[in-house]
């Protein structure tokens, strides 16, 4: 049974959420942001293409699932995300870097 991933919006290379901005094998999270409910790659796919300036998840909605899988299309809630470096659907492995930048997406 195939799942039906949410779109996703920006400059993105394959169906597995990779962008012109990050593109290598780990690099399969796109992030919902909280600003307009779709789905982006990263931040300079938001910054961009969106008509409008990003805003932060605030930390009261870290059970939101705001995090996409593009390999097997599971949603992570922010704080089961936070938690992990792969999916727990399909144990593909998220790139460390992006941990590195979550501020630019969620709160602290």
């Amino acid at each position: 049974m195939s799942v039906s991933k949410p779109a996703v919006f920006g400059p993105t290379v394959d169906d597995q959420t990779r962008c012109v901005h990050y593109r290598t094998a780990l690099d399969v999270i796109a992030i919902k942001f909280v600003c307009c409910g779709e789905y982006y790659p990263c931040h300079l796919c938001h910054a961009e293409t969106a008509d409008h300036e990003a805003q932060q998840w605030p930390v009261s909605s870290r059970d939101e699932r705001a995090v996409l899988c593009g390999v097997c299309g599971y949603e992570l809630g922010i704080n089961e995300y936070l938690g992990v470096d792969s999916c727990p659907q399909c144990a593909a492995a998220f790139n460390p870097g992006c941990k590195l930048h979550t501020e630019l997406y969620f709160q602290g």
